[in-house]
């Protein structure tokens, strides 16, 4: 069961590596001012961190997972990048601090997650956990700077 959870993780994640690839491509020839931040965006954190969620579910913390556990961590990161994209685009950052807060409830359950570490991949747990504790902080971070610019 975990296998098909860390797979739906990484392929979602895949998806929005290529969605951030396709809006840098257009955002130039278009005008569209917003486009590096969007691109980015989509690639390493809605991307990128997704798919290490389910490198990490799979490979190295492969704690039990409910299904119930399961959605939620996959609809408040998806529906928290969402927030955040569409609150910063428009310019409410009310909306940005909603999306912020479901992606912090996310990051801490992947901390959680982390005690249930195979074998000798240390080295792995101290790497991932760094790249959530990046994430963590640059969250209030990018709620502040979308409070200045709203």
């Amino acid at each position: 069961m975990n296998g098909r959870f860390a797979l739906t993780f990484f392929l979602i994640g895949s998806a929005f590596v290529i969605l951030g690839g396709l809006v840098a491509a257009v955002s130039t020839p278009l005008g569209f001012a917003s486009g590096p931040w969007l691109a980015a965006y989509l690639v390493l954190v809605c991307g990128v961190a997704q798919c290490l969620f389910g490198i990490m579910r799979r490979y190295v913390a492969p704690s039990p997972m409910t299904g119930g556990v399961f959605a939620v961590e996959l609809v408040c990161w998806n529906a928290g990048n969402a927030a955040v994209v569409v609150g910063d685009l428009v310019r409410i950052p009310f909306v940005v601090g909603i999306g912020g807060a479901l992606l912090v409830v996310v990051l801490v359950l992947q901390l959680v997650h982390l005690r249930h570490v195979v074998g000798g991949l240390r080295w792995a747990v101290w790497l991932y956990g760094i790249v959530v504790v990046v994430l963590l902080v640059s969250i209030p971070t990018g709620i502040v700077l979308a409070a200045l610019q709203g």
